[in-house]
């Protein structure tokens, strides 16, 4: 089984002062992990206060987002290379929030996802349907095309270091959680697809992830699922308390 993943993603929170604070605490909660591995990903203004706190902990840290292009005129992005200078070695691309708000599509990630492999930095692929797509049965259709276009420009030995994680757009924010048959039954079909990309071994070492109103009470019975490899967690990664209960989830 690969080595789980627990991942904070911070949003729009946190000023470079709390960011740092927050991270301290959550290292410190950090430091006799051995058997699953913990990112933060604050904002781009945090990141290099959140790095010096971080060096020679056990917490990656990791960015929300990034541009497809090293350099240029491109007012306004932060580049792969850009990201790996700041300290980052993972990348959130894809996520639910950037595709609803800010007209994300399957090219942009495609291109967000080969970018950060050249640079080095382990990418977090993020899919996830509507509540309409799921109530019209089209869940598995939408998670299918989202993850097969966004790594359409990935080489294939990118597969073997990608994260895929599944966050239900209806579960984001809203307190709504998949239950652990819903968010297994998805797993399942995502390490069903990407058995016909690479070597069935090598995919079942992928790390897919659970996205959706992560809290203290639900994690262990998700961390429970056998295609559960870890948690995406936005809201309750900004309370040290929560979110380290949820990275020592108890394994049943």
């Amino acid at each position: 089984m690969p080595k789980p993943l627990l991942a904070g993603n911070w949003k729009l929170h946190c000023l470079s002062a709390e960011a740092a604070a927050l991270a301290g605490e959550i290292a410190k909660g950090c430091e006799d992990l051995q058997d699953r591995q913990v990112m933060v990903a604050p904002t781009f203004t945090s990141l290099a206060a959140v790095a010096g706190v971080l060096r020679g902990s056990k917490v990656a840290l990791g960015a929300q987002d990034v541009y497809w292009e090293d350099t240029g005129a491109f007012t306004g992005e932060v580049s792969a290379p850009m990201l790996v200078d700041a300290g980052c070695s993972f990348v959130i691309v894809g996520h639910s929030e950037r595709r609803e708000y800010f007209e994300e599509t399957d090219y942009t990630v495609a291109k967000k996802i080969a970018a950060s492999y050249r640079s080095g930095l382990s990418q977090i692929l993020c899919v996830g349907e509507t509540l309409d797509q799921r109530e019209a049965g089209e869940t598995m259709k939408v998670i299918e095309k989202q993850l097969r276009h966004g790594i359409v420009e990935l080489p294939a030995p990118g597969l073997e270091s990608l994260v895929v994680a599944y966050e239900p757009v209806w579960a984001i924010g809203t307190g709504r959680t998949a239950t652990p048959e819903q968010a297994e039954e998805v797993h399942a079909r995502l390490r069903e697809i990407l058995c016909t990309l690479m070597d069935p071994d090598k995919a079942d070492a992928v790390r897919i992830l659970y996205g959706g109103s992560v809290k203290p009470d639900n994690v262990d019975e998700l961390m429970a699922c056998p295609n559960v490899n870890g948690a995406l967690v936005g809201g309750a990664s900004l309370k040290p308390d929560d979110f380290l209960r949820i990275v020592h989830y108890e394994e049943s």
